[in-house]
């Protein structure tokens, strides 16, 4: 690893599939590529120039919005409201923002931490869950920890290998780990203090979210919903790793009795044999605490499978899948619950950002929790009860036409429920919104959402649904299904909500007006998230790898650098010496890493921490690695055998190598693999030979045939490159 300073400042076919698959991601994952990968587990490097020394205490998680020079935790504050109250760098002088330092992470994945600054020392995560602490003032490694995660378990992480970060507290820096550890380390020199395993390993689970502090406790969720997982949300005490208590979201099989008195009142609420693909409800980002009521406000996932029909033979809400869950901070018990799509059909996730403010409405100053799910509605709640305030839609939505303020209710379309026929509905499973954090700017009273306006999703029930233990359980057709009517477009049409000219966008949302007050238009789906702070601006990188800032109170361009690769991270900023500093993560990856294009054109390039400054040096774009010259290998043209082979292609290998063969970045593009490669196609694919580079085996699920199509499809698309 290494820093630099400047101290002076598809096929067409499938094309159907492409939201689902920006939703899901890597079944397969690729070798290590940087040396602390095959390090000792325990931290290097450790540098006495510049170390935390402060323990970080509840009072200062709590002062955290007050203190305007210090990043403490994932968003920023307790509401994470990611708004900072710095102005050196403002809407007159952004534009002379230079480089300071960067800091090369050695990953070649997706990266999508936020980091946190304390005491003049930064702590961040990259992919595989490898943790790293670096001088806020130079960028100069101070310690790092590869947590040793066995790459041939990767295949578990529905979108990819990724960790959003840590937490901080009482000396420690708080880690979820991929293989669904959770580890304490020495804020000082990255030791392990403690280690606990928080999952079934056996199971396909994992850990991709930040920890949260609440009173002494790290709070952790897990992933594995796609694939059969139950979930729920445990609090760890943070001096030792002791289970204080843990949230299921659904209840297991009534056979075995109820955990408490929460999951045998969600129980009546689901029907069939659910607990069979394990429910799902997976809370693998959003949790936050509120100090003064001592409620732990929890994101919940969807079902496993998809299909409400399949899932819970079509009764009952399925509690508390697709909610919003007050929590006592003491036991974990259930305070108040608000379910944002009931019956979940579709992966709408509330597992998207939480937020809470004090905001103006209709004159009255109220306590609320605010967020922008996947479904399509921006919600606000009372956060000391519960209750409904509204829920209006921030992007274009069919499935329903508006929420009940009374029942708390979508108003459903009738294509909503897709039975006999297939249903295209926006949002598709990716959703207007994913985990891409978005900021509130009291000053404006605007929330800044990266928001994605897909296409219309293809949904149908699938026709013969099998539980695979160690496969995706989606329970729907993709819209393929032979015989099925597709609904007319005047049905499926039907909706509400603003739609947008362009697949992603920038929202500025009036949370008092309850509407966009304005839009910045992008030409790619997925981007960043956001920061916004007292000098009126917004920060957002965007998947062309451009870094922007804008005005906070009416959108104006008023900076951008071109970072080479393309940006999901958030943003963050502090000061130190008199000097404030803006740091975002940089390394394409993720779902969209997986599926989708990389916007900046670099082909796998090195993951960078960057951080500027007023008046700092020359920025120079990250360069990706050039793909390799191509040969001709013959191969079987026979169009029966490439029809096979696209389709076993598309089922079991483009969530992770790309559409149509191509792919996204953060794995190998297949299409240019070595002819040596082609040759033991069916040791990698069907006996693990690449499982230490996190390929698994696939024997299980294709046939020598299988492979052999998929090869041969392969080629095909090899020698159109070569026309």
């Amino acid at each position: 690893m290494s820093s630099s300073t400047n101290n002076q400042g598809i096929h067409s076919a499938k094309l159907l599939c492409l939201a689902l698959l920006i939703t899901l991601g890597a079944c397969s994952q690729e070798a290590a590529e940087t040396p602390a990968q095959t390090a000792a587990s325990s931290a290097s490097n450790i540098s006495t120039a510049t170390q935390a020394s402060i323990p970080v205490t509840d009072a200062d998680l709590a002062n955290a919005a007050n203190d305007a020079e210090e990043w403490l935790s994932y968003g920023r504050d307790y509401g994470e409201t990611r708004f900072s109250p710095l102005d050196q760098i403002n809407d007159s002088n952004v534009d002379q923002l230079g480089l300071a330092w960067s800091y090369d992470t050695g990953s070649f994945r997706g990266l999508e931490a936020t980091p946190l600054m304390h005491d003049g020392v930064m702590y961040a995560t990259t992919s595989w869950s490898i943790v790293f602490a670096v001088d806020a003032r130079t960028g100069e490694e101070l310690w790092r920890y590869d947590p040793q995660v066995d790459r041939s378990t990767g295949w578990k992480a529905c979108c990819d290998v990724v960790n959003r970060g840590v937490a901080m507290y009482e000396g420690k820096i708080f880690a979820g780990i991929i293989d669904g550890r959770l580890v304490a380390l020495d804020a000082a020199t990255g030791e392990e203090v403690w280690s606990i395993i928080t999952v079934d390993q056996s199971k396909p689970m994992t850990i991709t979210g930040a920890p949260r502090i609440a009173e002494g406790k790290v709070l952790i969720g897990n992933g594995g919903a796609e694939l059969g997982a139950r979930g729920y949300v445990t609090a760890y005490n943070a001096d030792d790793g002791s289970e204080a208590w843990r949230f299921w979201v659904v209840p297991g099989n009534p056979a075995d009795g109820f955990e408490n008195p929460d999951m045998e009142f969600a129980a009546t609420t689901w029907a069939g044999e659910w607990w069979e693909a394990g429910g799902g409800g997976n809370s693998w980002d959003s949790i936050i605490y509120d100090p003064e009521l001592r409620l732990v406000y929890v994101g919940t996932g969807n079902g496993s499978p998809w299909s409400h029909e399949i899932r819970s033979n079509g009764i009952g809400d399925n509690l508390y899948l697709s909610s919003i869950v007050a929590l006592n901070v003491d036991d974990g018990r259930v305070v108040w619950h608000y379910q944002t799509t009931p019956g979940d059909n579709f992966d709408y996730t509330a597992v998207q950002p939480l937020m809470f403010a004090d905001i103006p409405l209709n004159g009255v100053l109220r306590k609320v929790i605010m967020q922008a799910p996947k479904n399509g509605f921006f919600y606000v709640l009372d956060r000391e009860t519960g209750d409904l305030i509204y829920a209006d839609p921030y992007a274009q939505v069919t499935w329903a036409t508006g929420v009940d303020l009374e029942s708390g209710r979508p108003n459903e379309t009738p294509q909503a429920r897709y039975d006999n026929a297939i249903s295209f509905l926006t949002p598709g499973p990716s959703g207007a919104h994913n985990w891409h954090p978005m900021s509130f700017n009291p000053n404006t009273g605007l929330l800044y959402v990266p928001t994605m306006q897909g296409g219309a999703f293809p949904y149908s029930i699938s026709e013969d649904y099998e539980y695979e233990s160690a496969g995706w359980n989606l329970g729907i057709g993709l819209g393929t299904q032979v015989g099925k009517a597709v609904r007319p477009d005047d049905e499926y049409a039907e909706g509400t909500g603003p739609v947008y000219d362009s697949p992603g966008v920038l929202l500025a949302w009036d949370p008092a007006t309850r509407s966009p007050r304005w839009v910045v238009e992008y030409p790619f789906t997925i981007n960043g998230g956001t920061l916004s702070t007292a000098g009126n601006l917004v920060f957002q990188g965007g998947a062309d790898g451009l870094f922007r800032a804008y005005s906070a109170d009416n959108g104006d361009l008023l900076w951008e650098a071109d970072l080479g690769v393309g940006i999901m991270a958030a943003p963050m900023t502090y000061e130190l010496d008199g000097i404030q500093y803006v740091s975002v993560l940089v390394g394409w990856g993720g779902s969209s890493g997986l599926i989708g294009p990389n916007g900046s054109g670099a082909y796998k390039p090195e993951g960078r921490l960057w951080t500027f400054q007023l008046n700092g040096g020359e920025i120079i774009p990250v360069e990706g690695q050039p793909l390799p010259e191509l040969t001709a290998i013959p191969f079987d043209d026979d169009p029966a055998v490439l029809a096979h082979g696209v389709d076993m292609y598309t089922t079991h290998c483009m969530l992770c190598h790309g559409a149509g063969g191509a792919s996204g970045g953060a794995l190998a593009d297949l299409r240019y693999a070595a002819p040596a490669t082609y040759d033991i196609i069916q040791n990698i694919v069907r006996e693990g030979a690449f499982g230490g580079r996190g390929m698994p085996n696939l024997g299980h699920l294709v046939s020598e045939e299988d492979v052999d199509a998929v090869k041969n499809w392969l080629l095909s698309e090899r020698a159109s490159l070569m026309e």
